[in-house]
């Protein structure tokens, strides 16, 4: 059985190919459109084959021979549901036998903004001819490395979140769940909803900043525009500051909570600690 993974350079997509590279899952395909990024990988057993997620051609060249793909969502805003149908289509040409997305919670009813692109994904998947599973991935710890030195050196985790519990868990858990469906079962027509075990508020969260820095770190909530406006001026652009402010006000809502276990199902294993993934950054 031939898996593919798309997106095989970026974060996720890479993790992914270690995952089934330890699970002796294969012959694997990674696709990426640098070839030279995962380069290294040959030598690893990996058949590495160019594609973007706009060129229908070279996707059709990519998914050849493919029994199983795993379709990484792309991090082009606003092009997304055009080029994830032009995965679709190449797998529904190249007779994939499954196809497993990345979507986001509740897909269906989740209002964020970040959550409009994967519904319409999803919306072409129901309609298409490829066997297809949703894998719901949550938040991950890892979107909140990126602020976490200087709320370290500030003393203060700023949100929008109020006192909504966000269900995230390492990217690398996310990366297990997706190289078990596309190592075998029966997982056609199966709507994954994936979050860790642990459900935390964001003050929660700087109570393990806390913990894991050595240094008092409290939790601040702003509403929603006045956090996004702080985003804005740290450096962020003004959409994407926009989506991340939003993001809060979902969890707020309870949008990114996920509480089925199916993450845990199918790692077999509770997800990776928060304060794990923290510790690691602050210590590299």
């Amino acid at each position: 059985m031939t898996v593919a993974v798309t997106g095989a350079s970026g974060q996720l997509g890479r993790l992914v190919v270690e995952a089934l590279l330890r699970r002796g899952t294969g012959p694997i395909v990674a696709i990426a459109r640098d070839r030279a990024k995962v380069a290294d990988l040959v030598e690893r057993g990996v058949e590495v084959r160019e594609a973007s997620y706009d060129d229908a051609a070279a996707l059709d060249r990519a998914l050849a021979g493919v029994d199983r793909v795993l379709l990484v969502s792309g991090n082009e805003f606003g092009a997304r549901v055009d080029q994830h149908t032009n995965v679709v289509r190449a797998a529904e040409r190249a007779g994939v036998r499954l196809l497993a997305y990345t979507s986001i919670p509740y897909a269906t009813e989740n209002s964020m903004i970040l959550a409009q692109e994967h519904r319409g994904t999803e919306a072409v998947l129901a309609e298409s001819a490829v066997p297809h599973a949703i894998l719901r991935n949550g938040w991950y710890w890892e979107n909140y490395l990126g602020g976490l030195s200087p709320t370290v050196d500030g003393g203060v985790l700023y949100g929008a979140a109020g006192e909504g519990r966000v269900a995230a868990a390492a990217r690398a858990d996310y990366a297990e769940a997706a190289a078990a469906v596309l190592s075998g079962g029966e997982h056609a027509g199966a709507v994954y909803e994936l979050g860790g075990d642990e459900r935390l508020t964001y003050a929660d969260l700087a109570r393990v900043i806390s913990e894991v820095s050595g240094k008092p770190v409290r939790y601040q909530d702003l509403p929603e525009a006045e956090y996004a406006a702080a985003l804005e001026k740290s450096g962020l652009p003004a959409g994407y500051a926009q989506a991340l402010s939003d993001a809060d006000t979902g969890i707020r809502a309870g949008l990114l909570d996920v509480t089925s276990g199916d993450l845990q199902k199918l790692t077999g294993r509770p997800s990776t600690p928060v304060a794990e993934v923290f510790r690691a950054a602050l210590a590299g």
